[in-house]
């Protein structure tokens, strides 16, 4: 008997079934493109993961892997075009978006995500990837542009709004002095306006982020109608610059406790 046969087969099955899934496969594309049934497919799915023509990212979602690739952890060239399958309705953003941006030059090893899904752990890895996750409500879904990787369309928040993500919470910003680099950054370089800025912290309706926003803002002599524009929606109450770390002077005027250190050091 060849033994060779049921390879070819197997490989010619598998190239049936990325015509028309693409970058990602999943039982239904399996289903459709070999118009087998469920059990079949999941068998094959199975046995061509165990062969290591496919990886599985988690149940139901595998990708293909490149020859180049056979043996390694991971196997995408580009980890972005996962994201829609995995974590649903929801969008790149945080440090990820600030680098696609320009806003930053650091490099993070790990992708932030928000998503609207339920998150088990902030962390995750998979496949190779990391992944820092975020869970948001429904209506934080906005502010956002897509982009095309090959056939799978990734939302990504827009500059404005990766910077109102990030005062609302400094975790996926790097931190509250990141935070305000980037910041530095949007302002500077032209990146968008401060009226997008005002409109996307209205929109998401964090009073706090408001409190933050014209703190740094006038501490680096941000322009004139965004530290205005905050100072008109200050709420009552005060809130920490980075509920992170440890804030034990208020500065009245913003209604925000910062670190001293803040106050002893000069603006960057």
């Amino acid at each position: 008997m060849d033994q060779g046969k049921p390879i070819r087969k197997g490989r010619t099955q598998l190239s049936q079934v990325l015509k028309m899934a693409g970058e990602l496969i999943s039982v239904e594309d399996v289903t459709t493109a070999l118009q087998i049934d469920r059990r079949r497919a999941t068998k094959l799915l199975a046995r061509w993961n165990a062969q290591g023509w496919i990886n599985r990212l988690r149940r139901g979602t595998y990708a293909p892997v490149p020859l180049a690739s056979i043996g390694q952890s991971q196997v995408l060239d580009d980890p972005w075009i996962i994201v829609p399958t995995l974590f649903g309705r929801g969008y790149i953003g945080g440090w990820t978006a600030a680098e696609h941006w320009g806003l930053t030059e650091q490099i993070f090893r790990s992708m932030c995500v928000l998503t609207t899904r339920s998150v088990r752990g902030k962390e995750q890895s998979i496949q190779g990837i990391d992944f820092f996750l975020k869970q948001i409500p429904p209506r934080a879904l906005f502010g956002t542009k897509p982009l095309w990787r090959g056939k799978i369309k990734v939302e990504i928040s827009n500059p404005a709004k990766t910077i109102i993500d990030m005062l609302d919470d400094p975790t996926i910003g790097g931190g509250i002095r990141h935070v305000g680099e980037c910041l530095d950054r949007y302002l500077s370089e032209n990146k968008g306006s401060p009226e997008e800025l005002i409109s996307a912290a209205e929109r998401l309706g964090n009073r706090a982020v408001f409190k933050r926003l014209g703190f740094l803002a006038e501490r680096r002599g941000g322009p004139e109608k965004l530290i205005a524009g905050c100072r008109e929606r200050l709420s009552t109450g005060n809130a920490k610059l980075d509920p992170a770390v440890a804030s034990r002077k208020l500065v009245k005027r913003w209604r925000v406790w910062v670190p001293l250190s803040w106050l002893e050091a000069k603006a960057p």
